[in-house]
């Protein structure tokens, strides 16, 4: 009785998830593309954390690479590329200076690319790994097969938001 309690759970989460999915994206294009005020303890504080981030993930990559050779190096490859969209962000960000503040609006066509692109990119790691996991060979750790490096070059492409300049 327990497995099938658990198999119910699975499929209400699965389903669940599909159905919130397209919600979750409008929801997340809406606040990322809304009109914000550039704080400087905000920019310190992102600094601060994407530079640990930057740090663990490199530091994943270089222990992921014994199983998965590339995955360093996609791992980098990435974060050159974020870094490139955090500095284009900047530059296609509207920026308005008030006498009181400073406030600045995210480009909406890169937001929505950048979103795009990274649930296209969720959607198919779990195709790919599904389909991996049945079809690996048996020398081969469907790990490898999953396209795991490809994963961790898109996870490093997230640019910091705009306001990380102003530190």
């Amino acid at each position: 009785m327990p497995f099938i309690a658990v198999a119910i759970a699975l499929v209400g989460g699965v389903l669940a998830v599909l159905v919130l999915m397209p919600l979750s994206l409008v929801l997340r294009y809406r606040a990322g593309t809304a009109r914000r005020p550039a704080r400087r303890w905000v920019a310190a504080i992102n600094v601060v954390a994407v530079s640990v981030s930057a740090m663990l993930l490199l530091m994943v990559a270089a222990v992921t690479s014994y199983w998965v050779p590339v995955a360093l190096r996609y791992a980098l490859l990435g974060l050159a590329g974020g870094g490139f969209l955090g500095l284009l962000g900047l530059w296609l960000s509207r920026w308005e200076e008030t006498p009181r503040s400073l406030h600045y609006t995210p480009s909406r066509a890169l937001v929505l690319a950048i979103m795009l692109v990274v649930a296209a990119r969720l959607a198919y790691g779990l195709w790919r790994s599904w389909h991996a996991w049945h079809a690996a060979a048996g020398d081969t750790s469907w790990l490898v097969a999953s396209g795991a490096a490809g994963s961790l070059a898109a996870g490093a492409h997230q640019p910091a938001p705009p306001f990380t300049a102003l530190a």
